[in-house]
């Protein structure tokens, strides 16, 4: 199956598009945070199976925020590599303040 998106930098406005949502934003930015965690964890303890819950909670988080905030179908099961590459940069954007993690009013 081809990609419509020639590069990341024409998928990303697409995937911001598809987390609209503030709690759904939240629940990515929350789930990445997981795996971070996770992630240091595995190599501070050397228990390696804490790799193994990284998925579960990176999807996981993400996947509530869509079917149940969002209400849109994932952009992982229609662009899984791209729509990772997404979910890292939109976790930087939000940690550095250039998009807001709360609604602004």
């Amino acid at each position: 199956m081809q990609s419509k998106y020639q590069s990341f930098k024409d998928f990303y406005p697409f995937y911001l598009e598809q987390h609209r949502n503030q709690t759904c934003r939240q629940l990515h930015f929350w789930g990445s945070t997981v795996v971070v965690l996770l992630v240091l964890a595995a190599a501070v303890t050397e228990q390696w199976w804490y790799l193994g819950l990284t998925p579960v909670a990176g999807y996981g988080f993400a996947w509530v925020g869509h079917f149940f905030f969002e209400k849109n179908r994932p952009a992982t099961f229609s662009h899984p590599f791209y729509s990772l590459m997404g979910d890292w940069v939109m976790y930087k954007d939000m940690l550095v303040g250039k998009l807001p993690f709360q609604a602004q009013h």
